[in-house]
């Protein structure tokens, strides 16, 4: 089964779904369970431009695409080999593994940079750099596992300064080893980073209106712990409020008017051939009240 990239539309209260691009192969990820993916991260680059992070193929095949797109949805939706900038795959050697799976894509005014999932012993962060818009090659840039001694960077967003924001996941078979840490996007150094209690974080992301930072927790030894969560750092402390219970979310984004979008691959019944996976609205209001 193949994969693909889908928009949502809103006119009033109104909300369509439309694809974009189609045809993206799948790989496998996990250890018990397994899951099937395909396209991971996502962000605009400028308004006609969006990046997508792939997770369809084996680590030495992993690619970052940019597709152009329009401000309506397409009659047909592009195929995933279309893309206008394919950055990667990047080369792997005895002392550089394979690098793919690229989870989280941040686009800044001079860089797209993105997670990848493929060498335990650094855990990169990769980046492009852009020049008036056009991205340069893919390159190895920050080594997190280095800097932080916890694996698996995988959630990626930006704060007010401009600065990296991670999501160092951990190990998965460890309960709450999640970090939170903050890297110069320019220099690839280690700022600050703080214990967090929570077990796999997936996503992250800064509401628009309120400025507070959420973040999901896929929670892979307990999945019914996993959850929306709302993170405040103070001083040298995260606290932590859980908004809402989700079964496996992956990833949040938010509108412009602060209601989160929260992806979440959900368990089928098993009377059923339906795929479990969709996305969860939580209204601003909601947001803040949720406990």
């Amino acid at each position: 089964e193949h994969r693909g990239i889908f928009r949502i539309f809103q006119e009033g209260d109104t909300r369509t779904k439309k694809p974009e691009v189609r045809g993206f192969a799948t790989d496998h990820y996990g250890k018990g369970p397994i899951y099937e993916i395909g396209p991971l991260g996502i962000a605009f680059l400028g308004n006609d431009q969006i990046v997508v992070g792939d997770g369809s193929h084996p680590d030495t095949e992993e690619v970052i695409l940019v597709y152009k797109v329009d401000d309506a949805a397409p009659e047909r939706p592009a195929q995933a080999d279309s893309a206008e900038h394919t950055l990667g795959p990047l080369g792997s050697s005895d002392d550089l593994k394979a690098e793919g799976n690229y989870y989280g894509v941040v686009v800044t005014d001079n860089a797209i940079f993105a997670t990848a999932n493929g060498d335990d012993t650094k855990g990169w962060i990769v980046r492009a750099k852009l020049d008036n818009g056009v991205p340069g090659m893919l390159e190895r840039f920050i080594a997190t596992k280095e800097a932080l001694e916890v694996d698996a960077p995988v959630a990626l967003t930006t704060n007010s300064d401009g600065k990296l924001v991670v999501g160092q996941m951990g190990e998965i078979n460890l309960p709450g080893d999640s970090l939170l840490a903050v890297f110069d996007p320019d220099s690839g150094e280690l700022i600050d980073s703080w214990e967090t209690g929570l077990n796999d974080i997936t996503g992250l992301a800064y509401s628009p209106v309120s400025g507070k930072l959420y973040a999901t927790d896929f929670s892979w030894l307990d999945t019914t712990q996993g959850g929306l969560f709302e993170l405040t750092v103070s001083g040298d402390k995260v606290e932590t409020r859980k908004v809402r219970e989700l079964d496996k979310p992956t990833a949040i984004a938010f509108d412009s008017k602060g209601a989160a979008y929260v992806t979440i691959l959900g368990t089928a019944p098993e009377d059923s051939k339906r795929k479990p996976g969709r996305v969860v609205v939580i209204g601003r209001r909601a947001l803040e009240k949720m406990e």
